[in-house]
C-alpha cells in the first residue's frame, strides 16, 4: 500500500483534481446536453453520470479537507482508494454507455470547453 503525505496529496489535488473537475463541468454543461438532444434515450444514463460528477466532487472536497487539517497518511490512503473506486466504476460505466454515440457525435464546440483541461 502507497503511502501519502499531504504535500503530496496536494500537489495531486491541484493538478488533477483540478482538471477533473473542469471536466466534468464541460460533460455537465456543453456534451450531455448536446446528446440528451440528439439522443433523449440515453437521459437516465446522463442524470446517472452528472450524479456521479456530485459524489465524485464531494469525495474530494473531503480529500481536501483532510489535506487542510494535515490528516493521518492512512486516512489520505482510504480517501484516495475510495475516489480511484469510484472514478473507475464511473469511467467504465461512461464508457460502455457513451463511446458508440461520442464517436459520431459532432459538436460546435471547443474540445476545452467540452472536456474541460484534461
Amino acid at each position: 500500500m502507497r503511502r501519502w503525505t499531504s504535500r503530496a496529496v496536494l500537489l495531486y489535488c491541484h493538478g488533477f483534481c483540478a482538471a477533473l473537475d473542469g471536466h466534468h463541468r464541460g460533460e455537465d454543461h456543453t456534451l450531455f446536453p448536446a446528446i440528451e438532444a440528439l439522443h433523449p434515450e440515453l437521459r437516465p444514463v446522463l442524470r446517472q453520470l452528472t450524479q456521479d460528477h456530485s459524489m465524485i466532487a464531494h469525495l474530494l472536497a473531503g480529500l481536501q479537507a483532510a489535506v487542510d487539517r494535515a490528516a493521518p497518511a492512512a486516512e489520505l490512503d482510504r480517501r484516495l482508494e475510495g475516489v480511484a473506486a469510484i472514478m473507475e466504476n464511473h469511467f467504465r460505466y461512461e464508457e460502455r454507455q457513451l463511446l458508440s454515440v461520442l464517436e459520431t457525435l459532432a459538436l460546435d464546440a471547443s474540445p476545452g470547453e467540452v472536456l474541460g483541461p484534461l
